[in-house]
């Protein structure tokens, strides 16, 4: 997650508070997918950033998984993320994703 989105997250989360956000990531690999996961629920941990140490404990998942999927309009998910679910090893990000929500976040 670049500098930028990291300060944006940390600025949503003290102006409406981290239990009322739901981060929504949409990364192309598990790996990608899990660093940006820590990084908005137990700090950077490339220690480059303004999440430096802040443990924001937010809510995250992947676009593609099952908790997300299942809260959109079919026909809106089918077009804007269908054709690049189908190139995705969502198993993967899943198995990325489950233990650091399992982990880090505060407010599931």
């Amino acid at each position: 997650m670049d500098l930028e989105n990291q300060k944006r997250v940390k600025e949503f989360a003290e102006k409406y508070g981290a239990e009322n956000l739901v981060v929504v990531l949409g990364a192309a690999e598990g790996e990608a997918s899990g660093l940006a996961a820590e990084t908005v629920t137990n700090g950077d941990p490339t220690f480059a950033g303004p999440l430096t140490g802040v443990q924001l404990g937010l809510t995250v998942y992947h676009v593609c998984e099952p908790e997300i999927k299942n809260e959109v309009d079919a026909a809106v998910y089918d077009e804007q993320v269908g054709m690049m679910e189908m190139v995705l090893d969502v198993d993967d990000i899943i198995a990325e994703m489950t233990p650091i929500r399992e982990d880090f976040c505060k407010y599931l």
